[in-house]
C-alpha cells in the first residue's frame, strides 16, 4: 500500500506560481504512474497531469503549457509545478498512486481507474 501526502497548496494571484509536491510513503516500488487532480466542491474531478516511472508525462488540456509534472525517484516525490495560474484552477489538489493499475488503464490525467491510492489534498485558490 503506497500512502501519498501533498503539501505546497495556498493562496495566490492570477498569473502567479505555486508548486506542490507529493511524497510517497509505503510500498512505492509498485507505483508506475503518479497523478494529479483536481475537485472543485459539487463539480465532478478532474485529472490534470500524469507521469510514469520512465519520466514520460501527459496534461490535461487546461493545464498544457502552463503547469509542469515531474519526478524525484530519490525522494520518491513529484512535484506540480503551476504556472499562470488561472481562478479557474482554484481547486482542491489530489495526488494519486497506481501501485500497477497503470499497466492495465495507462497512466494520464484521464485514466482515473488506474489509481489506487489517494492523498488527503491540498487547496489551492487563485483570485
Amino acid at each position: 500500500h503506497v500512502q501519498p501526502v501533498e503539501s505546497g497548496g495556498g493562496s495566490v494571484q492570477a498569473g502567479g506560481s505555486l508548486r506542490l509536491s507529493c511524497v510517497a510513503s509505503g510500498s512505492t516500488d509498485s507505483t508506475y504512474c503518479t497523478g494529479w487532480f483536481r475537485q472543485v466542491p459539487g463539480k465532478k474531478r478532474e485529472g490534470v497531469a500524469a507521469i510514469d516511472s520512465d519520466g514520460s508525462t501527459r496534461y490535461a488540456d487546461s493545464v498544457k503549457g502552463r503547469f509542469t509534472i515531474s519526478l524525484d525517484n530519490a525522494k520518491s516525490t513529484v512535484y506540480l509545478q503551476m504556472d499562470s495560474l488561472k481562478p479557474e484552477d482554484t481547486a482542491v489538489y489530489y495526488c494519486a498512486a497506481d501501485e500497477g493499475g497503470s499497466i492495465r488503464w495507462g497512466c494520464g490525467p484521464d485514466t482515473v481507474n488506474a489509481f489506487s491510492d489517494w492523498g488527503q489534498g491540498t487547496q489551492v485558490t487563485v483570485s
